[in-house]
C-alpha cells in the first residue's frame, strides 16, 4: 500500500519518515497553503452578505507546492494528514483535504503531541477524521482578525500615523498605554520604616500596642526612635514545618515568561528554538523530537512520562524524592487535549544532549527538562520561623526559614526565586532579652506599577483571557515592529504614535477594542469548537456592532495633519511636510496631488575602501529587493561586488579587500584570516 503523510514542517517530515516503513512517503505542506483572498468588499476575501462565505486562494508562491502535493495524492492509496495538534493544524488539514480533492474513504487525520517513534506509530494506527468544529473555530478567528485588521488598519493609515490595528494587538497596546498613564499620574507617598540590626538577623517594627504602625515622615520616625532602647524582649518564637511545592509544568505562556526572565530570550526566539526541539534533532545515531508540542495551555503529563520519570527519580535520587502528581488549576483559556511542555524522555538529560545542541537550544531544553523533573519530585520541607520582639510596647518581627529537606529543590534550586532568610536557633539564647547592635530609620517612597516587559505583558494577557498561546510571540513582535512601543531596560514604553493610535481607537471603538469584549470573543470561539455556538451567528452579531462604528470613524475621525519641516517647496512655494510611504518616511510638498515634488534624500557618501580591480571607491548598494551589498562606484564599467562588509584593509597575500564574515576578518579570494 502506498501511503502519503503530509505534515507542516520539512524538518518534521525528515524525522517522521525515518520512523515509518517503505510504504510511507512523508512530505511537508510548509505551513498554510491557502488564505483569504484580498478581493471583494473592502478587500476582505469574505462575502459578508452571503453568510460570511470565505474566498480562499493559494498563498503567493505556494502553487508549485500545491501542484506537487496533488500529484503525490493522486499516486497514493491513502493520504494521512498529520499537521499540528491544535486548531490551526486542524484548519491546515482541512485546507489540504479541500484543495487536494480528497475523499472521505482515502484520507485520515492523525495527531501526535511529540515526535518519537512509538508515539508517531501509535498515532498512525489510531486515525480519525477532520474535526470540523475546530476548523470552524479557527476560520471564525481568521475572519474576525481579517475584518478588524483590514478595516481598522486602513482607518489608522488614513487618519493617523499608525500602520495597523488588530483584534488582540490593539488591546495589548492599550494595556501598555494605560500602564504608562498610570505611572505618569502616580504621586509618590513618603513613608519610613524602623529596623533593628542584631548580630545574626534583622527585625522590623510592625505594631505599637497591637496596632499597625504607619510612619509618614522623619519627625514621626525620630519620635519613635527616642522611645526605644537597644534591649529587646523575646516574646514568642513560632516554628512551623511547611511544605514547599514545585511549580507547575510549562505552558506556552509560562515558558515564554521564564525564558525571558532567566535566559533573556524574546518570546519569538523562545518559540523558534522550541519549534526546532519539537520537530526533531540529530542526536548521534537517531533523529528524535526532544520536547512535546510547544503551543499548549495544559499542565498535565501523560501516564507514560510520569511513570518513566518517577522510576528515574527513584533510581538517581532515592525513593524519598519521588513526588505525586499535583492537582493544578488549569488556566482560564485552557483548551485542546495537549500535555504540558516536557521532554519526550526524561532519560535524555541536558548534559547527554549538550554536544548535539547549540548554546541557546541547550539552555531552553535544560529549562524545560529541569522544570518537568522537579514537578514530579517530592515537596521541599522548610521550618518557617517567626520571632516577636518587644521594646517598650513596640513590636518588632523577624521571619525566616530553614530548609529541612530539599525535595524538588535538589534539581530546581538555581531557578527558585526566593532566597531563604536563616534565623539563629533562639533556644540557645540564655535569656529572653536580646541586645541590638543598632536601630535605624529608613526613608521610602511608594512606587507606581512597573512598566510591562514581554514576560509580564504575556502574563497579564493570559490572566485577562485575551489572545492565545500561539499568538503571544507574534503580538509582542508586531507592536515593536510597528513602532508603537520602544524597549528601555527590557520594558515597553509606548511611543507617540502608539499613544495616538490607542486614543483614536478608544474614541470610536471602545465597545470592541477592550479587554472584556476580546476575552468574551475568545470564549465564543471556544464554544464554536465545542459545537455550542454557530460560527455564522457569532460573525453576524459582531459585524452588526462593528460596521456602524467603522463608518462613523471614517466619516468623523479627525485626520492628523502631516508634520511641517519648516522648508518651502521649490516648485510651488507650499510647505514641505513629512509623509509616510511603503519604504518609510520622506519629505514632500503639502500641495499634493497638485504638486508632486519630493525632496531627494541626501545620502552620506560613505566609502569602504578601494576597489581591488580598478581603484575606485567601494560603496554601499542595494539589490532590487532592497538587500544590501558592497560594490564598486565605477559600475557598470567595473563589476566588483561582495555581500560582506569590507573593512577597508587589503589582504597581505593577494591585495584583495578584507571583509567581515561570520564575525571573522577574511579574504574571500585566497582564504586569508586575520
Amino acid at each position: 500500500m502506498n501511503n502519503l503523510v503530509i505534515v507542516e514542517s520539512p524538518a518534521k517530515s525528515k524525522t517522521i519518515e525515518k520512523y515509518l516503513g517503505s510504504n510511507y512517503k512523508v512530505v511537508s505542506s510548509k505551513g498554510h497553503i491557502r488564505d483569504l483572498a484580498t478581493t471583494g468588499k473592502y478587500g476582505l476575501g469574505i462575502d459578508i452578505e452571503n453568510d460570511f462565505k470565505p474566498n480562499y486562494v493559494a498563498i503567493k508562491g505556494k502553487n508549485k507546492d500545491i501542484a506537487a502535493l496533488k500529484k503525490l495524492a493522486k499516486e497514493s492509496d491513502k493520504v494521512i494528514l498529520a499537521t499540528d495538534p491544535d486548531r490551526e493544524g486542524e484548519a491546515i488539514s482541512w485546507h489540504l483535504y479541500d484543495e487536494l480533492n480528497l475523499k472521505d474513504d482515502n484520507y485520515e487525520r492523525v495527531v501526535f503531541n511529540e515526535i518519537t517513534k512509538d508515539v508517531v506509530i501509535s498515532a498512525i494506527n489510531n486515525p480519525r477524521k477532520i474535526d470540523m468544529d475546530l476548523v470552524k473555530s479557527q476560520e471564525t478567528r481568521r475572519m474576525l482578525d481579517r475584518i478588524i485588521g483590514f478595516r481598522l488598519s486602513k482607518l489608522m493609515q488614513r487618519k493617523t500615523g499608525g500602520k495597523s490595528a488588530g483584534r488582540v494587538q490593539s488591546v495589548a497596546l492599550k494595556l501598555v498605554v494605560d500602564r504608562e498613564r498610570e505611572i505618569e499620574a502616580f504621586v509618590p507617598q513618603e513613608y519610613w520604616t524602623i529596623e533593628a540590626d542584631f548580630k545574626d538577623f534583622k527585625a522590623e517594627l510592625e505594631k505599637y500596642h497591637n496596632k499597625k504602625v504607619t510612619i509618614k515622615n522623619e519627625v514621626e520616625a525620630n519620635e519613635i526612635l527616642a522611645k526605644l532602647n537597644k534591649s529587646f524582649k523575646i516574646l514568642n518564637v513560632d516554628e512551623t514545618e511547611k511544605a514547599k511545592k514545585p511549580k507547575d509544568p510549562f505552558r506556552t505562556s509560562t515558558l515564554q515568561q521564564m525564558a525571558a526572565n532567566r535566559l533573556n530570550f524574546s518570546s519569538s526566539k523562545t518559540m523558534q528554538i522550541a519549534q526546532k526541539l519539537y520537530e526533531g534533532m540529530n542526536i548521534g545515531k537517531e533523529t528524535v523530537g526532544l520536547i512535546t508540542y510547544m503551543r499548549t495551555d495544559s499542565t498535565r503529563f501523560s501516564d507514560v512520562f510520569v511513570n518513566e520519570t518517577k522510576n528515574y527519580i527513584k533510581g538517581k535520587y532515592g525513593a524519598e524524592y519521588v513526588g505525586s502528581v499535583k492537582s493544578s488549576k488549569e488556566p482560564k483559556l485552557a483548551q485542546d487535549a495537549h500535555e504540558a511542555i516536557r521532554p519526550t524522555s526524561i532519560l535524555r538529560t541536558p548534559e547527554d544532549l549538550k554536544p548535539y545542541l547549540s548554546s541557546d537550544e541547550y539552555k531552553l531544553y535544560n529549562l524545560i527538562y529541569i522544570r518537568s523533573l522537579a514537578y514530579l519530585m517530592s515537596n521541599a520541607k522548610v521550618l518557617a520561623t517567626t520571632v516577636d520582639l518587644d521594646n517598650n510596647g513596640y513590636l518588632f518581627k523577624a521571619t525566616g526559614s530553614v530548609l529541612k529537606f530539599d525535595g524538588y529543590l535538589k534539581v530546581y534550586h538555581d531557578f527558585e526565586d526566593n532566597e531563604d532568610v536563616i534565623l539563629p536557633d533562639f533556644k540557645n539564647y540564655q535569656s529572653d532579652v536580646i541586645v541590638a547592635d543598632a536601630i535605624n530609620k529608613y526613608q521610602h517612597f511608594t512606587k507606581p506599577a512597573s512598566r510591562y516587559t514581554e514576560s509580564s505583558l504575556i502574563k497579564e494577557m493570559e490572566a485577562l483571557g485575551i489572545g492565545r498561546p500561539s499568538t503571544y510571540a507574534t503580538i509582542m513582535k508586531t507592536i515593536k515592529d510597528r513602532g508603537y512601543v520602544k524597549l528601555e531596560d527590557k520594558k515597553f514604553i509606548p511611543t507617540e504614535i502608539g499613544i495616538e493610535t490607542t486614543d483614536k481607537l478608544q474614541e470610536f471603538f471602545s465597545k470592541i477594542v477592550n479587554v472584556e469584549y476580546t476575552a468574551n470573543m475568545e470564549t465564543e470561539l471556544d464554544e464554536i469548537a465545542d459545537e455550542k455556538k454557530d460560527n455564522v451567528e457569532v460573525l453576524k452579531k459582531f459585524y452588526q456592532e462593528f460596521a456602524p462604528l467603522v463608518e462613523e470613524a471614517f466619516k468623523n475621525m479627525a485626520k492628523k495633519e502631516p508634520e511641517k519641516t519648516g522648508e518651502v517647496c521649490p516648485v510651488c512655494g507650499s510647505d514641505l511636510v513629512v509623509r509616510s510611504g511603503k519604504f518609510g518616511e520622506f519629505v514632500a510638498c503639502s500641495n499634493y496631488p497638485t504638486c508632486k515634488y519630493i525632496k531627494k534624500e541626501e545620502k552620506e557618501n560613505k566609502t569602504f575602501g578601494k576597489c581591488p580591480k580598478c581603484g575606485h571607491d567601494i560603496v554601499e548598494r542595494k539589490t532590487k529587493k532592497g538587500k544590501v551589498f558592497y560594490g564598486c562606484s565605477n559600475y557598470p564599467k567595473c563589476n566588483y561586488a561582495t555581500w560582506y562588509l569590507p573593512t577597508g584593509e587589503v589582504c597581505p597575500n593577494c591585495q584583495n579587500l578584507l571583509v567581515v564574515k561570520n564575525k571573522k576578518v577574511i579574504c574571500e579570494e585566497c582564504g586569508y584570516t586575520k
